[in-house]
């Protein structure tokens, strides 16, 4: 009831303002739609509007006659998954130190830790592969899933560190004058308090780890992620309409999750993580 009466009291958008909107819309989906548009091209190579015609063909190719494509589609997958999973931990364990804590250097610790997200992707890309070169480690699955853990963390930091900062902390307190151990008070206490945070955390650094490209370059050395294998089709003409089915089929495959996470975030009033 509240919220319809605050909503009644604002005043209507002008139409200055929607035509403003919808541009901008426009502008950042507008190349998107472009590519959806030319999955239906019948012509290999030659992009022309409008289309000299309309066919499906490239779904059944991209799907059923591309190995190459599954093995970059499971790969991309795996690696997002556990690049997810690390990061819940690490992003949780971090987050409830500096919440919990108070320690000479907090705020800069805080500060390293979402350093990450806002360095440029290649030079982030550059100091990983010279460290991981430096020791010796052969380049693999597990340095692409090292290098992807890098800013999944600062995602689910963020979202469980907004969460407890708005959860009390005598809820806590009280677990532990009630005799639970620290197992149980997180298990029944923190857990069910900042669970939201976790799955929406979860599922954007999924879909950051599934499309990163930058990263991936420098850490995967002969691994072949679903991005990865996108890069390489462009240099072939005769393939960019399949590469426009599978681009597609990243959109979907991304846009769920962080449509989901902002749902959750937004529900629960949290700051979402923020994106790469």
């Amino acid at each position: 009831m509240r919220s319809n009466s605050t909503d009644s009291t604002r005043p209507k958008a002008t139409l200055g303002l929607k035509l403003a909107a919808f541009g901008t819309i426009l502008f950042l989906y507008g190349p998107m739609l472009v590519i959806f548009l030319y999955t239906f091209t019948p012509e290999e190579a030659t992009y022309t509007f409008p289309l000299p015609g309309f066919t499906t063909k490239w779904y059944g190719v991209a799907l059923f006659e591309r190995p190459d494509l599954w093995r970059a589609l499971i790969l991309s997958v795996q690696v997002a998954g556990i690049s997810t999973l690390v990061a819940l931990i690490l992003g949780t364990l971090a987050a409830a130190a500096v919440y919990r804590s108070n320690f000479f250097g907090r705020e800069s610790i805080s500060f390293l830790l979402i350093l990450p997200i806002a360095l440029p992707g290649i030079v982030t890309g550059i100091a990983l592969r010279t460290a991981i070169g430096g020791l010796d480690i052969p380049f693999s699955f597990w340095t692409i899933v090292i290098g992807h853990a890098t800013f999944c963390v600062v995602v689910v930091y963020n979202n469980v560190l907004a969460r407890f900062r708005r959860m009390s902390g005598s809820v806590i307190e009280a677990s532990m004058d009630l005799g639970a151990n620290s197992f149980q008070t997180f298990r029944y206490v923190v857990l069910p308090n900042i669970a939201t945070a976790l799955l929406a955390g979860g599922m954007l650094a999924f879909a950051l780890s599934f499309d990163e490209v930058i990263v991936t370059t420098f850490t995967a050395g002969q691994q072949t992620t679903l991005p990865i294998w996108i890069f390489s089709q462009l240099v072939r003409p005769r393939d960019r309409p399949v590469t426009n089915v599978v681009a597609t089929i990243v959109i979907l495959i991304t846009l769920l999750p962080i449509f989901f996470a902002q749902k959750l975030s937004a529900d629960s009033s949290d700051t979402e993580g923020g994106s790469k």
